[in-house]
């Protein structure tokens, strides 16, 4: 049954506190430090800040299947897209560079944070673009990173499952690599759908973290998927990648999805990244 419950103003207001300050933090070591680490040095640095923004929002993790590793190499991990929490989430457990839409570099501060931190932009209005990024993401997977993308392009409300875009699938095929699925679940301590996470429709990015503010516990599932390793049987184009990642993450959110359709069919009528 759903709770009613939200949190005091006093709660919030401490919470926006704490993370302005935890924020403050991030800058700090981005600004001053970050670009002079290895990588695996980044990486404990990344999780243990978005370890700890989650524990100041009120943010638990649920984890389920085989974790590949806080930074597991040539891996392009894959996940259905709910929130902006999705890659704190994500990075308490995998650390991952992300490929974000364009518009976030212009973001005051997020987008200075993001590009500094190794994000990667893409012009979804413009097709060509996916060709350049491939080669950048598949270039660091072969240099040992882990990097992810949001297959669906845009937010759901996680009760469903929308569509893979196999543009980006293609970096694993050049790189040789490994695609980790996950599924991202935000749900009640009783295990019930918490749809306040989601950030969709036209709200904005203060309004939906005033949700996320609101709610007492959240607790995310990240549940990982079965490796696909690009270039395998059945796996050799990235239409049939993108729709064997689909059903790994369609299956850890425990959603039955329509019958798969033929890979000549999904490259006639993708329309995007």
């Amino acid at each position: 049954m759903k709770s009613s419950a939200t949190t005091s103003v006093a709660t919030r207001c401490g919470r926006v506190l704490r993370l302005l300050g935890h924020l403050a933090v991030g800058v700090f070591i981005i600004a001053t430090r970050y670009s002079r680490l290895a990588q695996a040095e980044r990486a404990v640095v990344t999780r243990r800040w978005a370890q700890h923004a989650l524990k100041i929002l009120g943010v638990s993790i649920k984890v389920q299947g085989i974790n590949p590793g806080f930074y597991p190499p040539n891996t392009l991990l894959v996940a259905n897209h709910v929130s902006w929490l999705d890659i704190i989430a994500l990075n308490s457990c995998t650390v991952s560079r992300f490929v974000a839409k364009r518009e976030i570099r212009d973001w005051p501060l997020i987008g200075w944070l993001a590009y500094v931190a190794g994000t990667l932009f893409i012009d979804r209005g413009n097709r060509r673009d996916a060709s350049r990024v491939n080669q950048i993401l598949a270039e660091a997977m072969q240099n040992g990173g882990c990097m992810a993308v949001f297959p669906e392009a845009t937010t759901s409300d996680g009760s469903g499952l929308l569509p893979f875009k196999a543009s980006l699938f293609e970096a694993a095929l050049l790189a040789g690599g490994t695609v980790q699925p996950v599924s991202l679940r935000y749900q009640r301590p009783d295990g019930s759908l918490l749809l306040e996470a989601a950030y969709i429709d036209e709200i904005s990015l203060l309004q939906s973290m005033g949700k996320v503010l609101s709610v007492p516990e959240i607790e995310v599932e990240i549940c990982y998927g079965k490796p696909l390793k690009a270039g395998d049987a059945g796996l050799d184009n990235r239409f049939l990648l993108a729709e064997a990642a689909r059903a790994e993450v369609a299956r850890g959110l425990r959603l039955a999805l329509e019958a798969p359709a033929a890979a000549a069919s999904q490259a006639t009528s993708e329309t995007g990244a």
